[in-house]
């Protein structure tokens, strides 16, 4: 980690000492007292079901260097004499303010990723393309919130170029603390579609919150977006640079001659409403990959890339897992797309499916999560969709079989369908009406964890 001083840090989370050990420095930060190891600083966060404020002792034995508090719960015969001890008002916004510190520091152009639909699949995409020129850092996993950001930029160091940065939301002012601590110098925004409409209440509110992105944006700063979206195809050029990718027209980056086969995208590239010869074949299923890629791609042109480069970069896509991975076994297929879902992003996975040449096509489905009070009309939208693709059965597990089912039917007399509320009596169905041939789609929001049905379909002795 670059150099932060002691006083540095005090003032940036305006913080009170209120107990001075024999602090010399510090390795890392951490917010989990049980990894911290010794000369740590601790930041002791709040949550709905924890109080990190009562680790404060636990991590003064493992030898933390600095604690910072925001509730005294701790008795001072029971502190390290190393260990001193900072209060501040909310430890959760100290974190904040330590990362934005931190990044202060930095030599690193920060790329920030967000969205309703795709973000992890474009930061992956992009990370890949520019690693053809620079050295790239991305976020790992789903640290892409208030907590997790902060522990990536940490991670960051001046022998980095470029971090490419995922930022996520459930509510407004989220996305604007991160930028406030990351300072993006580019941000990518994927689609504005109905993830997280339950808690905002509106597409154009979650716009607004998409939006933030910008909120400490110059002329010195791009935007990229997708400009197939009809709510940020209305967005116009402030005090940044606009580049628009998509397959309409008005755009700075597009494509055409498009082909999309069951495991790759093909396509040529426009810049600027001049068709280039340049043609890339990409290693992913799905035609909503050509927009991710465009998206990589405008990324790449601002940083002065060359298209060789880029393509180049994408030969070298490494997905994060759970998202559109294509297993396939000795005599059947399974689409892993467990990681999260929505209903623009149930109907691409289902159109990805339609795209295989299998003898039949099943989708096991599960709940979508926080669509509010409009969920049982979105999961009968989707059975719809999935019934008007000829899907040849379709298993819905949770809370809305029902609506998967109503909607199903509504579209396909001739398709199966199967609903369940447990996940031993799907897996055991599954296991017998499995076919040589057949391809499976696997899809539900995170929680509903259907990766165990996929893992279970790989251990099967027929897949």
């Amino acid at each position: 980690m670059e150099h932060m001083s002691f006083d540095d840090m005090v003032e940036a989370i305006s913080g009170k000492i209120i107990l001075k050990g024999k602090y010399t420095g510090y390795k890392n930060i951490s917010t989990d007292s049980r990894k911290l190891q010794s000369g740590d600083i601790f930041i002791a966060l709040k949550g709905e079901k924890f109080n990190g404020n009562e680790y404060v002792e636990s991590a003064s034995k493992k030898g933390a260097s600095l604690c910072i508090i925001d509730e005294v719960k701790f008795q001072r015969k029971e502190i390290n004499q190393f260990t001193t001890i900072i209060q501040v008002e909310n430890g959760n916004i100290a974190l904040l303010q330590l990362a934005e510190l931190y990044r202060s520091k930095l030599n690193v152009k920060i790329i920030a990723v967000t969205g309703s639909v795709g973000k992890t699949t474009t930061k992956d995409i992009i990370a890949a393309v520019l690693g053809a020129r620079f050295k790239v850092f991305k976020t790992e996993g789903n640290f892409n919130n208030q907590i997790g950001l902060p522990h990536m930029l940490f991670k960051l160091d001046n022998s980095y170029e470029v971090a490419v940065l995922e930022m996520g939301m459930n509510q407004r002012g989220e996305i604007h603390n991160m930028v406030k601590a990351a300072r993006p110098d580019i941000a990518v925004i994927t689609n504005i579609l109905r993830a997280h409409i339950g808690n905002l209440g509106s597409r154009k509110n979650i716009l607004n919150a998409k939006l933030e992105i910008t909120d400490f944006f110059s002329k010195d700063n791009a935007l990229i977006i997708n400009s197939d979206n009809d709510l940020l195809s209305t967005l116009e050029e402030k005090n940044f640079t606009l580049n628009r990718v998509g397959l309409g027209e008005k755009t700075n980056i597009s494509a055409y001659d498009i082909v999309v086969k069951e495991d790759c995208i093909e396509f040529k590239v426009c810049e600027n409403n001049f068709k280039t010869k340049e043609k890339f074949l990409i290693n992913m299923p799905g035609k909503y990959n050509i927009i991710n890629s465009l998206l990589a791609i405008s990324c790449g042109r601002l940083l002065n890339m060359s298209y060789d480069e880029i393509r180049e970069g994408f030969e070298n896509i490494k997905l994060t897992s759970m998202r559109m991975e294509i297993l396939r076994g000795k005599n059947f297929t399974i689409i892993n797309d467990c990681y999260n879902a929505n209903p623009e992003s149930m109907k691409a996975a289902i159109d990805v499916l339609k795209e295989f040449k299998s003898s039949r096509k099943i989708a096991i489905l599960g709940t979508m999560g926080e669509l509010g009070e409009e969920a049982y009309k979105m999961h009968q939208e989707v059975g719809m969709y999935a019934g008007e693709k000829g899907i040849d059965l379709l298993i819905a597990l949770g809370e809305y079989e029902k609506d998967f089912e109503r909607g199903f039917k509504l579209t396909n007399k001739k398709g199966k369908f199967m609903g369940f509320d447990k996940y031993e009596d799907l897996i055991n169905s599954i296991l017998k009406y499995i076919k040589t041939g057949d391809t499976i789609l696997v899809k539900a929001s995170r929680f509903m964890k259907l990766e165990i049905i996929t893992e279970t379909l790989k251990k099967s002795s027929s897949y």
